[in-house]
């Protein structure tokens, strides 16, 4: 069995409001060095070791992403 991680991102120019609250709660909490933040999502799989990359990143466009305005990648730990 082996664990692979799906990260999923807002594509660069998305506008991520959930990362400007965080950088306009960062300014507030006395952590003015912080400029940008993007938020998005972390998926971990546990899988048996003959799914293959192909299935993953299927799994991931269809499932997992909005690839209208997210980029994804997959990751073998």
């Amino acid at each position: 069995m082996a664990r692979v991680v799906v990260e999923v991102m807002p594509k660069a120019e998305i506008l991520d409001p959930q990362g400007q609250a965080i950088v306009g709660a960062l300014g507030r909490l006395g952590h003015p060095g912080i400029s940008d933040v993007r938020q998005g999502k972390r998926f971990e799989l546990d899988v048996d070791d003959n799914v293959s990359d192909t299935e993953l990143e299927q799994i991931a466009e269809a499932l997992l992403a909005n690839t209208v305005i997210e980029d994804w990648k997959v990751v073998r730990l």
